[in-house]
């Protein structure tokens, strides 16, 4: 997959383009997945979050763990708690912190998107093993990026 400093890889031997074009197959395969809960991925990836924690998580913090900016992420914690899956709040500690709290509603999605995850393993043939040693791969290889500064986190 090198190349001489005058001519690149084709498309097709490009660990970039694979990697983008497998990120969006996988997308791809988890919407209609997710109609069930009504959820978009992304929404589906905040609320993995949310149902991480018993306690509101600051919306700083699902940036953080999310690796998307709160221009992105806001309009989509609106949407949600328009639906009433989730709650946005000041926090007590400080005023200038929004907290986003998971609701009953929001808390009944998870068995539908247990589902959309079972569904995925149902779709790929991957077995659990085999995703784990994809997933360590690839978050080595972002993990790789990060730290040499090639990478941005958003």
């Amino acid at each position: 997959m090198v190349a001489d400093e005058q001519t690149p890889p084709p498309l097709d031997a490009q660990l970039c383009f694979a990697l983008h074009d497998a990120a969006r197959a996988m997308v791809g395969c988890y919407r209609p997945l997710l109609d069930e809960a009504g959820l978009t991925y992304t929404q589906y990836l905040v609320m993995l979050v949310l149902w991480e924690s018993d306690e509101p998580v600051a919306v700083g913090t699902l940036c953080e763990r999310l690796h998307m900016d709160s221009g992105t992420l806001s309009p989509l914690l609106k949407r949600l708690a328009a639906r009433g899956l989730v709650t946005r709040s000041r926090s007590p500690h400080d005023e200038r912190s929004v907290e986003i709290a998971c609701t009953p509603a929001g808390h009944a999605l998870r068995g539908p998107a247990a589902r959309a995850n079972a569904g995925f393993f149902a779709a790929t043939g991957m077995t659990l093993e085999e995703a784990t040693a994809l997933r360590d791969q690839v978050v080595a290889l972002t993990s790789r990026l990060r730290g040499n500064g090639h990478a941005q986190a958003g």
